[in-house]
């Protein structure tokens, strides 16, 4: 790995107490960015859970909630400000119970269902093939749909594909077309079950290895339509998972998976999504930053077997994930999103920026009404998170160059030793050749002085814009929905060759050099 992002310096002890006003040094390395940071780590997941599909996403054409074709107006509209690259669906759990045949065809006609997996509830087929890449269209991103291994037979897996993408002279393609879509759709990509350590199948790596290459056999091209095969890969810590597979499918897959949720490690009661105390915050945000860890013990196996780096990881499960919301249904894992919420995605997006010669995709969990979600709907209202605002704010990393950058900062120690860096930054020069740098100030009582070095950077003019709150357990909600929203950033100039920034406590900020 070429790139390097290192924090040092400034940490006197471990258990130092902040000043009150903190110090920072970024030095960006322009000469040295090589990666790409691609787009689809800015990627989105999509379940059949709670009201995330139906009353998030979909509403029906009949529905006096104002849609297009189904699909929500509101919600349309913000996810194309999201500039979503790709979004996965069906699942999840979901998707190793899901018979696509069941969602074609007209309505009337389709199955209900009772989705056993997410609080038993009744499901219509409304929204099924067709409903997910017309959707993917109208947002242009690419679709990544979770095949069936842990219920289905190879048969429907390999129909599946077909009938998506096949252009002629097949009985699958036939079915689309007399379901009313002549030309079939681009798949780029294509996972091969889901958690099959767990609710995909509870197998063994070693079972589930040889499924794959079974499955994955009959997953075809058709008409230059070529498949990015995913295998469903490890929960966190489970490092043997990533060594079977390597071992055993090998280049046989295009990319695996890799599941990681920042969740209270104790049994029991997950935590507020809204009530929490500093500590419980601090906790947070040592946890969040672990999957650094985590991803680098599983891409270090991964070198063993594939040093050339053409199998990817793909971190298609991410974010926070809190207790239900009181009064909503069991099951449907609905959580508000506070101001914590935004700087886990901040510092996750940071960290995956770092890693993207082998982290060629994430999807966090997930795009509306559930876990770290986008969006929040209740009937015909609609409201922005503030990790949406922090997806929003990031795009402009989409597919340019990531910049490496030491960064010097103050640390906190907090539960279980973690020492936290109380700063968080990213950078990343784009086509037009502008500069963009993201800080976070995770600290909830000082501010920041940040010093940035810019070398071999000519920047004459900068602009920003920055997501605060008045307390890191605010958020939007229906009667209240601009509490948290991006505002102008007017503290940072250029002098002398740096960028002074000065970031007030719990902030993150979007810098624009040009």
């Amino acid at each position: 790995m070429k790139t390097k992002f290192f924090i040092s310096g400034l940490m006197l002890s471990a258990a130092m107490t902040l000043s009150a006003q903190q110090q920072a040094i970024v030095t960006i390395h322009a000469d040295q960015g090589e990666q790409i940071i691609p787009k689809e780590i800015y990627g989105q997941f999509a379940e059949h859970l709670g009201t995330c599909i139906y009353g998030g996403l979909w509403v029906g054409e009949d529905s006096p909630i104002p849609n297009t074709n189904g699909y929500r107006n509101d919600v349309l509209e913000a996810l194309k400000k999201l500039k979503v690259p790709v979004l996965r669906w069906p699942g999840g759990c979901f998707a190793d119970e899901y018979h696509w045949m069941d969602g074609i065809g007209p309505k009337e006609n389709r199955p209900r269902m009772v989705n056993n997996n997410w609080g038993g509830t009744v499901e219509d087929n409304s929204f099924g093939t067709h409903e997910f890449l017309n959707l993917c269209e109208m947002l242009g991103c690419e679709p990544y749909i979770s095949g069936n291994v842990g219920s289905g037979s190879v048969e429907e897996m390999a129909k599946w594909v077909e009938y998506m993408t096949s252009e002629q002279g097949s009985p699958m393609a036939k079915l689309r077309k007399e379901n009313g879509r002549e030309k079939p759709w681009k798949v780029k990509y294509f996972g091969v079950g889901n958690e099959s350590w767990g609710c995909g199948g509870s197998m063994r790596p070693e079972y589930y290895a040889d499924l794959y290459r079974r499955y994955s056999t009959y997953c075809r091209n058709y008409n230059g339509n070529v498949l990015f095969k995913i295998a469903s890969g490890a929960s966190d810590y489970d490092y043997n998972w990533t060594e079977v597979l390597m071992q055993n499918i090998g280049h046989r897959m295009d990319g695996v998976s890799l599941h990681y949720y920042t969740v209270p490690g104790w049994t029991g009661s997950k935590g507020s999504a809204t009530k929490f105390s500093t500590d419980d915050y601090y906790w947070t945000m040592g946890k969040c930053r672990e999957i650094e860890d985590v991803m680098k013990r599983h891409i270090a196996i991964m070198d063993k077997y594939d040093p050339k780096k053409q199998i990817a990881l793909i971190v298609d499960e991410w974010g926070t994930w809190w207790d239900e919301e009181p009064g909503t249904v069991p099951g449907h894992l609905y959580q508000q999103n506070t101001m914590r919420d935004a700087f886990v995605a901040s510092l996750s997006l940071d960290i995956f920026h770092k890693y993207t010669d082998r982290v060629k995709m994430t999807n966090i969990a997930q795009i509306a009404n559930v876990l770290q979600s986008m969006i929040l709907t209740k009937e015909d209202k609609m409201v922005l998170t503030p990790t949406y605002h922090v997806f929003e704010m990031y795009n402009v990393h989409q597919d340019a160059t990531f910049l490496p950058a030491d960064l010097q900062c103050a640390y906190k120690n907090v539960r279980d030793a973690r020492n936290v860096p109380m700063i968080s930054s990213t950078a990343s020069r784009d086509k037009e050749g502008r500069i963009h740098v993201s800080l976070s100030n995770i600290s909830l009582t000082e501010s920041a002085d940040v010093t940035i070095n810019l070398e071999g950077i000519n920047g004459k003019q900068v602009s920003g814009r920055i997501l605060t709150a008045d307390k890191i357990d605010d958020y939007n909600t229906f009667e209240n929905p601009e509490v948290i929203a991006p505002k102008a950033f007017k503290d940072a100039k250029i002098q002398k060759g740096a960028l002074l920034v000065k970031i007030p406590a719990k902030s993150i900020v979007v810098l624009e050099i040009k």
